[in-house]
């Protein structure tokens, strides 16, 4: 006999650094019964943030799962980091929700990190709630902090409630309701604003009754088209209840479906036992899954690894569920017995929904050397086990026993670190972080190398490629001009993984991306060719179209905010045009001046570190990944690992081939 379908909504709690994301959680948890007693940041006791570092730091590092219920309701609630250098944890949350909680603090208001956060939420069209917070605390605003989600955010908010005695302890939240008329107006002006059927009746001087207009504004919040601003404490409690409410009420859950359909999901996180066993979270968005099966799950290509890997499920744990029960559409899982699952591997013929990058890649690079000599490999496989949980820190091995490691920032290096010697019991030093360049093409070149068949062969292969511009943000494109089935499978499949490989190092040894690689020619003789050959040409020929291309080599950039005193504005954008950046707005210059642009990521420390000086210490400073640009003058070179397939002899010597 199955298990009765629940109704499943997995939402993520997102926010700006220390506007009390975590709080809100906590509160949330204890509220519907999920805990029976409060945690706190401060004293390091909070339900999400179980790592040691985490509770020492008292900032979220990893995405935490938790579930509570509200009547027949499901709720999977995802605790996201708000710090910036782990924007890669909240990319990934974002896959598999199906809707969010943006938490404000009412007295910092909007930040920069929020408005990041809001950008993306807007794109993607999740269902939004908007929850302020702290309106405890001294110089909480109400009034004003409205007017600048509006200019800021989005206009299509629909404020639920008022606060009275805002700013001080006694600060209570009093929530609208839609039975009051005063209230129902409000919300109908504010929905009106984006539905011309609504205003035209407004106009018309009809007004919806209560229960038509909580459809109303229930349909527009789901599909991200209005977004109900909640106020009030995390910590007192204050306007929680209201903000539950509008999660039940407003929120969409996740769709039902067919569960004999094929099962389709996505690993958004992995944790590694204390003797290094993995548990996956899967969100599943169809199908059904059970203890036993045996599954297979594909990942991106990106970085060469294999395209997919089978494995059979030993433990099934559906969060918030009852021992026994199967995974169905809507719910996560806690998964064992995969060894090679990776975050951001996908169970299913086909991705679920938007699976483009929302936020930009990480853009500096450091190289971690082992405090003691011996430790190389561990520290190289304790590495590769932290990629397992976040993809995009792209480990390579160095030749002298060093690993790159990619980072948003100097807070994740320490984090990184901290996690080496606590957890893997490895003492690593880190070089200082420079910026991650890329190279794209330039122009289009073609080269081909044939099977000499008098004898003077050195590959039992041919191979012709062509290497053009791609559109930006499409990374490497493979196509064929070569007939179907010209090649075997396994050479053709040789062919195109080595080209993804190959590619990561471009002419001045930086990634090379938004390129489209053509196979043009190839050939094989019968038993004498093998994969490897493929394998072993295909670098030749492709560093030779390259080369013919030409590339170009882009700097990554980061997007400021930057408040200052109002006398310092002059020496302050001195200093940053002084180091290549660029001011696209200065507004402000009543109380103080905000300006913002973009600046190389390679020099945005220097002026981190001037700052205070060029300030008097009353500046705040916030920079987030942003899209390159071209480098300017020469451009830097990177070290190459292995030999360099643009010099033929010194790459068949390496080969083995001469």
């Amino acid at each position: 006999m199955r298990t009765p379908q629940h109704r499943t909504l997995n939402i993520g709690i997102l926010a700006h650094v220390d506007a009390g994301k975590t709080s809100l959680t906590e509160r949330l948890l204890f509220d519907t019964g999920a805990i029976d007693r409060l945690g706190s940041v401060d004293a390091g006791s909070t339900r999400t943030d179980a790592g040691e570092l985490e509770r020492r730091r008292g900032i979220t590092i990893r995405t935490a799962v938790a579930p509570f219920t509200l009547g027949d309701l499901r709720v999977n609630l995802i605790d996201t980091p708000g710090h910036s250098d782990f924007i890669a944890e909240v990319e990934r949350a974002l896959g598999v929700l199906d809707g969010a909680v943006l938490v404000l603090s009412a007295v910092e208001g909007v930040q920069a990190q929020t408005r990041v956060l809001m950008k993306t939420l807007r794109r993607l069209r999740l269902p939004t709630l908007v929850f302020v917070n702290k309106t405890d605390r001294a110089g909480a605003r109400e009034a004003g902090l409205l007017a600048d989600v509006r200019h800021r955010l989005t206009p299509h908010i629909v404020p639920m409630g008022t606060v009275r005695d805002l700013g001080t302890p006694a600060a209570c939240t009093v929530p609208g309701s839609l039975a009051d008329p005063d209230f129902r107006d409000l919300v109908a002006e504010a929905l009106a604003e984006g539905d011309d059927a609504l205003l035209a009746d407004l106009v018309a001087g009809h007004v919806p009754t209560a229960r038509e207009l909580a459809t109303r504004l229930a349909d527009r919040t789901g599909r991200g088209l209005a977004y109900p601003v909640f106020f009030g404490s995390a910590l007192s409690g204050q306007g929680v209840d209201a903000l539950l409410d509008g999660i039940a009420s407003l929120l969409p859950p996740a769709p039902a479906t067919d569960r004999n359909a094929g099962a389709t999901g996505t690993v958004f996180a992995v944790e590694r036992g204390t003797c290094g066993e993995k548990t996956a979270y899967l969100r599943l968005f169809a199908g059904e899954l059970s203890e036993r099966e045996r599954i297979t799950l594909r990942r991106p290509e990106a970085d060469g690894t294999p395209g997919e890997h089978t494995g059979r499920i030993t433990g099934l744990k559906v969060v918030g569920a009852p021992a026994a029960e199967p995974l169905t559409a809507g719910g996560i899982a806690r998964i064992r017995g995969l060894p090679r699952v990776r975050v951001g591997d996908r169970l299913g013929p086909e991705p679920h929904g938007d699976t483009e990058p929302h936020f930009a890649p990480p853009s500096l690079e450091t190289v971690v050397r082992p405090v003691r000599p011996d430790d190389a490999a561990r520290l190289h496989s304790a590495l590769t086990a932290l990629a397992d949980q976040d993809p995009l820190i792209g480990t390579r091995a160095l030749p002298g026993g060093g690993t790159s490691v990619l980072l948003y920032g100097e807070v994740q290096k320490e984090i990184v670190a901290a996690t080496l010697s606590t957890e893997f019991g490895v003492d690593a030093l880190f070089e200082p972080s420079r910026a991650v360049y890329r190279e794209r093409p330039t122009g289009t070149g073609e080269a081909y190398e044939e099977i000499d068949r008098h004898g003077g062969h050195v590959f039992w292969a041919t191979v012709g490629l062509r290497v053009a511009p791609g559109a930006p943000g499409s990374g490497t494109v493979f196509r064929r001009d070569t007939e179907l089935g010209a090649l075997p499978l396994a050479f053709d499949r040789a062919v195109e993984e080595t080209v993804t490989r190959t590619l990561a190092q471009g002419l001045h040894g930086w990634q090379v991306t938004d390129c489209v690689v053509t196979l043009t020619r190839s050939g094989f003789v019968g038993p004498m060719s093998t994969a490897a050959d493929f394998r072993s040409l295909t670098p030749l020929v492709l560093m030779r179209a390259l080369a013919a291309a030409g590339t170009r080599v882009y700097e990554p950039c980061l997007d400021y905010e930057l408040e200052l005193p109002l006398d310092t504005l002059s020496a302050a954008t001195a200093a940053l045009a002084a180091l290549g950046a660029e001011i696209r707005d200065t507004s402000g210059g009543t109380d103080s001046w905000l300006v913002t642009g973009v600046i190389p990521a390679a020099r945005a420390a220097d002026f981190e570190r001037r700052l205070p000086a060029l300030a008097r210490g009353e500046a705040t400073w916030w920079a987030t990944p942003a899209a390159d640009r071209p480098h300017p003058g020469e451009p830097p070179a990177r070290a190459r690992t292995g030999a360099d397939p643009l010099n033929r002899a010194e790459y068949l010597r390496h080969l083995g081939r001469v």
